[in-house]
């Protein structure tokens, strides 16, 4: 048995997992050691297992920050899908609607997440879903929450209209309930809050997507049970996201070594701020398990380049000058 650290990289987000591997695991997987590459999408879309959520938390950690959308849509009594397909199909052609208004306002391509959830209705020859809805995280980069709301509609809209005529704008017959947040991350676990959110154990089923053009992080799973099938989870992403890259690294530690760490005070907290010094540590959660041993798990972001560092300071000078209702310094 030795150590691996299998470190997985998503934008600036990357996760560290520090775990015992033995030699006939590491012949069947016939993984390649110390070589980067691509992290693998789940062959399903679940999000009813850790893993699975944990990919989703990479994914939108990668992707997605501080002025970028959280999207919810409902739909009204007589606008209801009357399938979970015709649903899917509904906001498919929303997010369509969306990325061609983007280009239209010359803005960079759209980029999303998105989750499905619904419920069947129980006691009847054919369920039927009830309680459909998504919620979607795309990026912002300059489009309007309003204007994202608004296109929550079967109707054509005239945008010439909408920008000077306000009555006209409150007219726009909705398909549904349509709610737009800015996305106001945590500096140390950025969106995982939300993602863990829209992903919370459903009373029914869910199911998520994705654009393409996100970053892809790895991760390993099974698939379904027919008997888990009831409250399985999907998804799907925009092609354009970034895509993540694994790489395994079976030299670095030694089982002592990882004893020494996961024991400590910190559970090595100090310790691997001086290994990972290009990162932010932000968390480390040691676990303990009786066939193989201690396992350590890490999340961390990529430190800013000194001009980076340089510029949000005094983003954040400028944004306390702006509250304190006092002029920045010249």
């Amino acid at each position: 048995m030795f150590i691996r650290e299998k470190k997985t990289s998503c934008g600036n987000y990357t996760e560290v997992d520090i775990i015992p591997r033995t030699e006939e695991a590491e012949i069947a997987s016939r993984g390649k050691r110390g070589k980067k590459r691509k992290a693998a999408k789940p062959k399903q879309n679940a999000i009813n297992d850790k893993n699975a959520k944990r990919y989703l938390i990479q994914l939108g950690n990668g992707n997605f920050g501080r002025g970028d959308i959280h999207l919810t849509l409902t739909y009204k009594d007589k606008t209801l899908p009357e399938t979970v397909e015709a649903a899917e199909k509904e906001v498919s052609n929303y997010l369509r609607r969306v990325a061609y208004r983007r280009g239209k306002l010359g803005l960079p391509p759209l980029k999303y997440i998105l989750v499905t959830e619904y419920k069947f209705v129980k006691g009847e020859e054919a369920e039927k879903p009830k309680r459909i809805h998504h919620h979607i995280i795309m990026n912002g980069d300059g489009i309007d929450r309003d204007m994202v709301e608004a296109m929550w509609t079967h109707k054509r809209i005239n945008w010439k209209r909408y920008e000077t005529d306000l009555e006209y704008r409150h007219s726009i017959d909705r398909i549904g309930y349509a709610n737009a947040d800015s996305i106001q991350p945590d500096d140390d676990t950025g969106i995982e809050a939300l993602c863990r959110y829209i992903t919370k154990d459903p009373q029914g089923k869910k199911r998520y997507s994705s654009s393409r053009n996100l970053k892809r992080p790895d991760t390993e799973r099974n698939d379904q049970t027919e008997t888990e099938d009831a409250d399985r989870s999907q998804w799907h992403a925009s092609r354009n996201l970034e895509e993540p890259t694994e790489k395994c690294n079976d030299y670095k530690y030694s089982r002592k070594r990882v004893a020494e760490l996961a024991t400590s005070s910190d559970g090595g907290l100090a310790a691997f701020k001086e290994i990972y010094k290009d990162y932010d540590v932000v968390s480390v959660e040691p676990i303990y398990y009786e066939q193989t041993g201690w396992h350590i798990y890490l999340k961390m972001w990529k430190k800013p380049k000194p001009t980076e560092r340089k510029k949000k300071k005094n983003e954040r000078q400028q944004k306390q000058h702006r509250k304190a209702d006092i002029p920045p310094p010249t």
